[in-house]
């Protein structure tokens, strides 16, 4: 794909992969199908993906906070981010996800150029608000297990105030393509949406969005995440060697060990497609690539609606029982044995 064809293109236009016609409009992203990008087979496989990441997200979130809000005892700070999580996870999974499951089964943006702006603007903010969630959990491990600022107790409305932050940073990131720095346009298979770093029209100044999403929306969260979980190993390990003996530290160990690398693989696995093939696109104007590659990274990061949750609450077993209680899976003899089985780990795990 070349850059210099893209700024030819009408400004809500983007034709995907060089195509040998004279008649480009003919293919509009917003008017026709894409079939020239794909099978029937990889549109409707797409199609049921995005509709089983719509119905399993949705679910899985709504039942997060209405466990949190039925059951006092899981209100503490740390469940005030978890249910900001999934807040923002939900926002993505039944605007984001249904949108593309609903575009896909037509095989273009059908919704037009004003569906496609606010599939990428809901995409992005919840995005956003999901990956500053990330960071701040980590964040709030760090303070309240390695006590850098000595007895500092993190409180609930510490917590409230940052849920509040994640909102303004995730919509500092998805409110600038609506006002001209960079755009929604379509992408992969041109049935979702999301942020402009393809085209290389100076109008919109895509390098310096790109820019700034690399380095304040994905590379000072990772570096909170990696920072505050390498100190929490760190002490555990210092805690674990000076109780050799105790079975139960050594355990806490390795649980919590299994949790930060599922935490930040998870994290790696949901960002980083997306901002390592931004970046290379940004750092290699002028070379050909295929644009449906682009779909990888954008479903990807609509999947972290599904395991986000099963990482960072599925694994609080004190979570578990409340929701099977919910569920009406279990009694009240599961959740007295879960508040008996406290370890290290409920210390420094999310929990």
């Amino acid at each position: 794909m070349r850059g210099q064809r893209q700024t030819e293109l009408p400004e809500d236009f983007w034709i995907p992969i060089p195509l040998d016609t004279n008649n480009i409009t003919s293919l509009s992203p917003y008017l026709v199908p894409q079939d020239h990008l794909g099978s029937l087979g990889v549109f409707y496989s797409m199609s049921a993906f995005m509709f089983f990441l719509f119905v399993t997200g949705t679910a899985i979130n709504v039942l997060t906070i209405a466990c949190t809000v039925q059951y006092k005892k899981l209100r503490s700070h740390l469940n005030y981010i978890l249910v900001n999580l999934a807040v923002a996870n939900l926002l993505v999974s039944s605007v984001g996800s249904f949108t593309c499951f609903y575009c896909f089964a037509f095989r273009y943006m059908v919704l037009g150029t004003i569906g496609c702006k606010i599939e990428g603007f809901t995409a992005t903010v919840g995005g956003m608000v999901s990956l500053w969630s990330l960071a701040v959990i980590a964040f709030e491990r760090w303070l309240v297990v390695c006590k850098p600022l000595g007895n500092f107790a993190f409180k609930p409305h510490h917590a409230i105030a940052c849920c509040a932050m994640t909102w303004c940073w995730g919509l500092m990131a998805a409110i600038p393509p609506l006002v001209g720095w960079s755009r929604y346009i379509p992408e992969g298979f041109q049935c979702s949406c999301g942020p402009d770093w393809y085209t290389t029209n100076n109008k919109f100044n895509n390098e310096s969005y790109v820019m700034f999403l690399f380095c304040f929306c994905f590379a000072v969260p990772f570096s909170t995440i990696v920072f505050c979980y390498s100190q929490l190993l760190l002490m555990l390990k210092s805690a674990a060697k000076a109780q050799a003996e105790s079975a139960s530290t050594q355990k806490a160990e390795r649980e919590v060990t299994r949790m930060v690398v599922v935490m930040v693989l998870g994290f790696l696995v949901c960002w980083m497609p997306y901002a390592s093939f931004a970046v290379w696109i940004v750092n290699n104007r002028g070379q050909t690539f295929d644009l449906r590659l682009a779909t990888i990274p954008s479903c990807l990061s609509k999947a972290s609606t599904v395991y986000n949750p099963m990482i960072y609450i599925f694994l609080n077993k004190q979570f578990r029982v409340c929701l099977k209680k919910m569920l009406g899976m279990s009694g009240g003899e599961d959740e007295e044995s879960s508040s008996q089985s406290v370890t290290e780990v409920s210390k420094v795990g999310p929990a």
